[in-house]
């Protein structure tokens, strides 16, 4: 079986802390474990970014479930422990999970784009 290098990554960045220029830090978390139906993939990770006043801001996780938004027939039905917070207050909308380098990428883009949006001042 050939061996998931985005995995391998993901796992080596385990406890990884990184404090920006602007106070901004990011934390990476990520272990693997015996599949569940929670968390099929085999990964408990938690991604974060946080202000300078240690907020977070923005996470990406599988601690807890998330429910679907409130419409029609299957409200508040438990959709995925794969989930995004978008900010400070947010509990989280459903993320989906296709693969470790995947969501790697997709953390540090949303990192880098907050960033950007704080460097150009909002505009």
């Amino acid at each position: 079986m050939k061996p998931d290098v985005g995995l391998e990554i993901l796992l080596s960045l385990d406890g990884t802390e990184y404090t920006e220029e602007n106070g901004y830090w990011y934390k990476i978390e990520a272990s693997k474990i015996d599949p569940t139906k929670e968390r099929p993939h085999g990964i408990r990770y938690n991604l974060t970014l946080h202000d300078n006043y240690n907020q977070r801001i923005l996470g990406f996780d599988n601690a807890h479930a998330v429910k679907a938004k409130k419409h029609g027939y299957y409200a508040g039905t438990i959709v995925s422990y794969d989930h995004v917070h978008r900010s400070i207050k947010d509990k989280g909308i459903p993320y989906e999970f296709e693969s470790a380098q995947q969501l790697l990428n997709d953390f540090l883009n949303a990192v880098n784009s907050i960033l950007c949006e704080l460097n150009n001042g909002g505009n």
